[in-house]
C-alpha cells in the first residue's frame, strides 16, 4: 500500500526544515498530541500509539541531507513499512511530503488507509504551522 501526503510549502530554509526533522525527539511537535500516548524518542528512532490504533516505531536508516528522511517500521509494528520525507527547495522556502510504502494485506488496508492519510497529512501542516512567521 502507498500513500502520499499533501505537499505543502514551508516557510524556512531547507536545511533549517531538514535539521528539525532529522531529530526523532521533535517528531512529537508535528502529531496529534491529543491523539497519542505512550511516546518514546531519541535522536533516530521514536516511538507512540496513535489513540484506538497500534504502535508506531520508527527507526531512521537513511538520510540524504538536506533532500530525505528515510524511516522504517520498528520491530512492534503491526506490519512493515518505510516512510520517506521529501524536502525540495523552492526559492528559499522548502515543499514537504510524506510517502508512505506498506507490506499491508487487504484486510488490514480498509483499516489504516485513512488514518494513515489524515496523519501524514497533519504531519505536513504542523510542519507548516510550526516554521510559520506567526508561530
Amino acid at each position: 500500500m502507498k500513500i502520499d501526503s499533501n505537499k505543502a510549502i514551508v516557510e524556512a530554509p531547507i536545511q533549517t526544515v531538514f535539521d528539525f526533522l532529522i531529530n526523532c525527539e521533535n517528531l512529537y511537535h508535528i502529531l496529534p498530541q491529543d491523539k497519542m500516548s505512550d511516546w518514546e524518542a531519541n535522536a533516530t528512532s521514536c516511538s507512540f500509539k496513535i489513540q484506538g490504533g497500534f504502535m508506531i516505531p520508527l527507526v531512521q536508516i537513511e538520510t540524504v541531507s538536506p533532500n530525505t528522511i528515510v524511516m522504517k517500521s520498528g520491530e512492534k509494528a503491526p506490519f512493515s513499512f518505510t516512510l520517506t520525507v521529501q524536502l525540495t527547495d523552492v526559492n528559499g522556502s522548502t515543499e514537504g511530503m510524506i510517502a508512505f510504502d506498506g507490506d499491508v494485506n487487504m484486510f488490514m488496508k480498509m483499516l489504516v488507509e485513512k488514518p494513515l492519510t489524515n496523519l501524514f497529512n497533519y504531519m505536513i501542516h504542523k510542519t507548516q504551522k510550526y516554521f510559520s512567521p506567526e508561530n
